[in-house]
């Protein structure tokens, strides 16, 4: 397949899989490229983060975009880490990422690469831009650079090496490698258009010294390839047909074409990668900037990258958010090349669309009143069945002990209700979930008239909350044993940020600004015993509260803690 792949475009070709699904500008440009000759299984991706920090969000978008694109034509998509920057890059984030995407359902196969394995290559690269006398070593300070390179509007200034020798120029460089000088004494510059429009083509660094341990490397390497120059050329030696990135690389392009045009790889390639950009995700009342997660880790403003107030993958799995519900949001919210900013609550509603279907039930009192029931004798256990999921028949039930004592939640008790109250009320009748009917028959006060206890009976023909003769009960609210409840605790959170528009912040305004000083509240509640064992991950719903999810660090067997991860219905603007 030569030239004439981008011409003609006719949506025939399609694969069936992508036809089902909404036809966004990436899937448009693919299924171009297949109807003008491309075989599908040549659709060849790839997802390169920087291991300098934990996946958020929005990488979601950007490999599920990736990954998906490679799986609905049978194409292939690799996972490579551009690690061109030692002192910020780890390990424990390679194995962080490595397991976000995993999670999220996706593999690499055996395609997972580095850019550090092309070290050599792209060195290599940069000594054949010398030698066609297309690159220079320059020796301008950091701040001559910018000042030499100019501001949009007016043309660049000239190095005043920019017509070293050659021979120099490779002289210095193999120096520069060699470990010679100090940081920031050189940097190797390409030689494009110092006139360009596009500052990125006014001779952009390639390579700049860097004495810095290399994670993957160690000391071998006291150069480092700059991103733009290692990335697009990493791209073409993995044979990359398309290049999807978010829509601030797009003044980049011209720069990622010059490189690969420019030096031997262009030679090889039977297909010229090509990038495509789109809009990245804003999404209301969060931070997406990694550089500012970072500083809320080292600043202990959270609890570590997989805090549950973060919208890294690894806190909003901790948090309980399910990999469905993330895929289908990020289907929801499309491809576009027009940046705005996406309602939270759009993500919520994705992810109640998949907790309903999925998350066990199970009854927890946050705010306790205690009930006596007058006709059950003390110390008898009634093991009544309920239903852990009426989504889900193959879900099962599970035993829940009714004994003489039983807490409800206090807002569930009115003495002098208002209209519409279908909750217990003196004299009232309500039906106590999976359990009986209840009827109050007594209040009790402390010397200030506050409840503190109610005398209650039940009618034992109800078990299973069934009416015995037909009669009707408007309220059904749930309850604990006060016998076999266990404590537990419960976090409660809210967004991390009090701002909706976090990527659009008011001249000198610092985002620690709008730290929300509400986003986390510690709530101790009593629980059904079946909770006792609850897996972290396994999403539940507190009935008639919210949904939540056993903390992966924090609960103990004898103390377990759960985190909510989202109310069962939107609260946003209320």
């Amino acid at each position: 397949m030569k030239a004439n792949l981008w011409a003609n475009y006719t949506i025939e070709n399609m694969s069936e899989e992508a036809s089902n699904k909404p036809m966004h500008f990436i899937r448009q440009i693919i299924a171009r490229d297949i109807a003008n000759g491309l075989d599908p299984k040549d659709v060849h991706t790839r997802f390169p983060p920087e291991p300098n920090g934990c996946l958020h969000i929005g990488h979601a978008k950007a490999f599920c975009l990736d990954f998906g694109m490679a799986l609905e034509n049978g194409g292939k998509c690799n996972l490579r880490f551009d690690d061109t920057n030692p002192d910020k890059e780890e390990t424990r984030f390679v194995e962080a990422i490595k397991e976000d995407v995993h999670w999220l359902g996706f593999d690499w196969g055996d395609r997972m690469y580095y850019a550090s394995d092309y070290f050599d290559q792209l060195y290599g690269f940069a000594e054949e831009l010398i030698l066609a006398g297309k690159a220079y070593v320059c020796t301008l300070s950091p701040e001559e650079f910018k000042q030499y390179r100019g501001v949009p509007g007016q043309p660049g200034k000239p190095s005043p090496h920019r017509d070293r020798p050659i021979e120099e120029s490779l002289d210095l460089f193999r120096r520069m490698k060699a470990g010679e000088f100090e940081e920031g004494q050189y940097v190797l510059r390409a030689k494009i258009d110092m006139n360009s429009p596009n500052l990125h083509m006014r001779d952009p660094a390639i390579y700049r010294i860097k004495k810095e341990a290399h994670h993957r490397t160690g000391t071998k390497w006291c150069i480092y390839p700059m991103y733009d120059f290692a990335h697009c050329l990493s791209d073409a030696i993995e044979g990359i047909t398309h290049s999807i990135c978010t829509l601030e690389f797009e003044v980049h392009r011209p720069l990622y074409d010059w490189f690969i045009d420019n030096t031997s790889i262009v030679k090889k390639l039977k297909i010229h990668p090509r990038q495509y950009e789109f809009a990245r995700l804003n999404l209301s009342y969060t931070m997406m900037s990694k550089r500012k997660l970072q500083q809320l880790v080292a600043e202990k403003i959270v609890d570590g990258w997989d805090d549950p107030r973060m919208p890294t993958l690894a806190g909003m799995r901790r948090r309980g958010y399910t990999p469905r519900a993330i895929k289908d949001f990020c289907e929801a919210i499309g491809v576009t090349k027009f940046n705005s900013l996406t309602e939270l609550a759009l993500l919520e509603h994705c992810l109640r669309q998949d907790l309903n279907k999925v998350a066990l039930r199970a009854m927890a009192v946050f705010d306790p009143l205690e009930v006596e029931i007058e006709n059950w004798d003390e110390g008898k256990v009634d093991d009544l069945d309920a239903v852990n999921n009426p989504e889900d028949e193959s879900a099962g039930t599970r035993k829940v002990p009714f004994t003489k004592r039983i807490y409800i939640e206090r807002a569930d008790f009115m003495e002098n209700p208002p209209k519409k109250f279908f909750r217990l009320t003196p004299n009232n009748e309500v039906r106590l979930r999976y359990a009986y009917f209840m009827k109050c028959k007594e209040v009790v006060k402390d010397s200030q008239g506050n409840v503190v206890k109610l005398i209650c009976t039940i009618d034992p023909a109800s078990r299973g909350g069934n009416s015995p003769d037909g009669r009707k009960v408007k309220g059904t609210i749930h309850w604990v044993s006060a016998d076999k409840a266990l404590k537990a605790t419960a976090m409660l959170y809210e967004t991390l940020f009090t701002r909706a528009d976090m990527s659009d912040l008011p001249e000198g305004a610092d985002f620690k600004d709008f730290l929300n000083p509400n986003s986390l509240t510690k709530k101790e509640i009593l629980i059904e015993p079946s909770l006792k064992d609850a897996k972290p991950g396994q999403p539940l719903q507190f009935e008639r509260i919210a949904y939540f999810t056993a903390d992966a660090k924090l609960g103990t067997s004898q103390h377990p803690v759960f985190n909510r991860t989202v109310e069962l219905k939107d609260s946003y603007g209320k």
